[in-house]
């Protein structure tokens, strides 16, 4: 088993705080990650998916306080969102009686704002944490490639094969296309959003444009925004959003789309191998996809990200700006000699970020002109850390 790092962060929390929340999409490892945290004889897990868990949930405040000394886990919590009010309760009484942290670590496969609009009735009770997929630093920066084919779900990265891992990551697909959309009130068969999910793959990383979706897919432009906002919901697919202020350029404002898993974007498109893949228009896009998904596993809490364009061709493809007001500006390069375009250069002039650095695919870290650094995207990852 793989050891992830955010548990250290989650064992932290449960320090802290009564409640804590840990959101992720499904099979991405929370509920592994969580029974960690049950000690021999000191909690209990609860499935709310489970018809004989939920029963036990028919009085929820009666059957919790039987276990008030234990750690209560439960997951899915996104299905009864109710349940939010019943804790609060709970969280006030164990306070009272000196019990004040570590009762109840909910699983979610929600977006974290979803849950949080839930659980507003728990502020100052409660945190949260997003376990991501599988990252560079948790593998190892020798199994990069290995990581960018397969993606970062546990059970595709670890798979015996290319072939295996590509058969998970298949029924992975169907079973979000098949289960969850229908749960979350889909509107359209699972092979129109099989298409639609192709058609994202084969733009990994391309300015939103609604109108040629609908038009390609046959579907009104509300639906394929309905459906967008649905694999955001679920986190499978990640907003960019342009970086904009008033700098007196015209800028770029549609945001940039990316699968947030490469696995799936390559099992999308029939990619099953890494010569198959290294040949193919969407190389470019899905290994900026990838460096993204690690780069956001590592920065610290609040981080807004970024990506800057303006109509003149001025381009950054990630900026990361910390709570503290600092800027970051992120090339994304895979070559171990990239070119660096003029637009890069014009763009750092409109932004003035306080460091810039190139993500490229070799391993050590030299400075360049303007102060811009090449650095591998392991060693930045680590730098990340360190702000945390």
């Amino acid at each position: 088993m793989i050891e992830r790092r955010v548990f250290a962060k989650l064992t932290k929390l449960m320090d802290k705080f009564p409640a804590v929340v840990l959101v992720g999409p499904r099979q991405i490892g929370k509920t592994t990650l969580a029974k960690q945290c049950i000690k021999a004889g000191a909690g209990i897990y609860l499935d709310l998916e489970s018809k004989r868990d939920l029963r036990k949930m028919t009085d929820p405040e009666e059957y919790l306080l039987r276990h008030q000394d234990q750690l209560v886990i439960m997951d899915e919590i996104q299905r009864i969102p109710d349940l939010f009010l019943s804790l609060r309760g709970l969280i006030d009484e164990a306070r009272e009686n000196g019990k004040r942290n570590g009762k109840f670590l909910l699983l979610g496969s929600g977006s974290l704002e979803l849950i949080q609009q839930s659980s507003e009735t728990l502020a100052g009770r409660i945190a949260y944490l997003e376990l991501q997929s599988l990252d560079i630093l948790e593998v190892g920066r020798e199994n990069v490639d290995k990581l960018w084919l397969r993606g970062g779900f546990p059970d595709s990265y670890l798979s015996e094969d290319d072939e295996s891992s590509s058969e998970y990551r298949d029924f992975l697909i169907r079973s979000y296309l098949e289960r969850e959309v229908s749960m979350h009130g889909g509107r359209i068969s699972s092979d129109q959003l099989r298409s639609l999910w192709t058609m994202l793959a084969h733009s990994q990383g391309g300015v939103t444009n609604i109108s040629a979706l609908s038009r390609n897919l046959e579907l009104d432009g509300r639906t394929i925004t309905f459906y967008l906002g649905l694999l955001e919901d679920l986190l499978l697919l990640r907003k960019l959003k342009p970086w904009y202020k008033n700098t007196g350029k015209r800028l770029v404002k549609s945001p940039k789309i990316y699968i947030r898993d490469s696995g799936i974007v390559h099992e999308l498109l029939g990619i099953s191998t890494l010569e198959n893949l290294l040949g193919q228009p969407v190389v470019g896009g899905s290994w900026e996809g990838f460096v993204i998904e690690n780069i956001m596993s590592c920065v610290p809490a609040r981080t807004a990200p970024y990506f800057y364009r303006t109509n003149s061709g001025s381009e950054i493809d990630l900026v990361l700006e910390f709570r503290n007001g600092n800027r970051w500006a992120i090339e994304i390069k895979r070559g171990l000699s990239p070119n660096i375009s003029q637009g890069f250069y014009n763009a750092l002039e409109d932004l003035s970020p306080d460091k810039v650095f190139v993500v490229y695919g070799g391993e050590d870290r030299f400075k360049i002109k303007h102060d811009i650094e090449m650095i591998s995207l392991a060693l930045l990852q680590e730098e990340l850390i360190q702000l945390v």
